[in-house]
C-alpha cells in the first residue's frame, strides 16, 4: 500500500495532460487568434516554469555540491543538449510526419519533448511522495497545474491540424501515461540509486528541451495565426500567472 499511493498520485498528476485537451471543444469565433493565443500561453508557461523552476530548482544543488562555475557549466551543457535533441527529433518529426502541417509538426514535436519531460516528473513525484506523502501531493498539485497548458500545446495544433478530436485527446493522454512511466521505472529499478546529483542534472536537461521548443516551435508557430501585440499580452498574462501560482 505504502508503494501503490505514490504511484496512484503520479498516475493522476500524470493525466492531469488530457484536460488540456478540452480547449479543442471551444468553438472560436476567430480561429486563427485562439490557435495563436493557446499555442502562446502553452508557450509561455513552459519557458516561465524552465527558467523559474527547473533550473534554479537544479542549480542550487549543484552550486551547494561544486561551485558556481562548475553550477553554470554543467547548467549551459544540459540547455545545449536539450536544445540539440529538440532540433534533433524536430528534424525526424519533419522527415516522416504523416500530415504536412508545420502545425501538426508542432503538436507531435510538443508530445514527443513532453514525454521525456514527464517521465523524470514521474520519477521525482513517486520518490517524494513515498519520502513524505504531503511533499508528493504537494508537488502533484504544482504539476498539475503545468500539464494541463502542456495539453493545450499538444491538443490543439494537432486537432486544428487534423479535424480529429480523438486523435488529439489519445496523444495528450499518451504524453501523460509518460508519467507514471516514470514513477514505475523508478519503484522497480531506481529508488536506491537516485540522489540530488541525478535529479539536478535531469532537471536542467529538461528545461533545456522545454525552452528550445517553446521558443523555436511553439512561438514560432504562433506568431503565424495571431497579431504580434496579442502574443506579447498573452505572454505578460502568462507571466502574471506564473507569479501568482509561486506566491500563492
Amino acid at each position: 500500500m505504502d508503494e501503490l499511493l505514490p504511484l496512484l498520485i503520479t498516475f493522476i498528476a500524470g493525466i492531469s495532460t488530457v484536460i488540456g485537451s478540452v480547449f479543442i471543444f471551444i468553438k472560436p469565433k476567430n480561429i486563427n487568434n485562439y490557435i495563436g493565443t493557446s499555442l502562446a500561453f502553452s508557450a509561455s508557461i513552459m519557458l516561465l516554469l524552465s527558467i523559474t523552476e527547473l533550473i534554479p530548482e537544479g542549480f542550487i544543488y549543484l552550486e551547494y555540491k561544486y561551485n558556481f562555475l562548475t553550477a553554470t557549466i554543467i547548467l549551459f551543457g544540459m540547455i545545449f543538449i536539450g536544445n540539440f535533441l529538440s532540433k534533433t527529433i524536430n528534424k525526424k518529426i519533419i522527415q516522416y510526419q504523416e500530415i504536412n502541417s508545420s502545425l501538426y509538426r508542432v503538436g507531435v514535436l510538443s508530445m514527443a519533448i513532453l514525454m521525456l519531460h514527464n517521465l523524470p516528473e514521474g520519477i521525482l513525484t513517486y520518490v517524494s511522495s513515498v519520502i513524505d506523502l504531503k511533499l508528493g501531493l504537494k508537488y502533484a498539485v504544482a504539476i498539475m497545474l503545468h500539464n494541463i497548458p502542456e495539453g493545450i500545446a499538444i491538443a490543439v495544433p494537432i486537432y486544428y491540424a487534423t479535424k480529429n478530436k480523438r486523435k488529439a485527446v489519445k496523444a495528450t493522454f499518451i504524453s501523460g501515461l509518460s508519467e507514471p512511466l516514470g514513477a514505475c521505472f523508478a519503484w522497480i529499478f531506481l529508488r536506491n540509486y537516485i540522489d540530488n546529483l541525478i535529479i539536478s542534472i535531469i532537471l536542467l536537461f529538461v528545461a533545456g528541451l522545454m525552452i528550445s521548443i517553446s521558443i523555436n516551435d511553439i512561438f514560432e508557430e504562433a506568431n503565424k495565426y495571431s497579431r504580434k501585440s496579442i502574443i506579447i499580452g498573452i505572454t505578460l498574462a502568462s507571466i502574471l500567472f506564473i507569479i501568482n501560482c509561486i506566491v500563492f
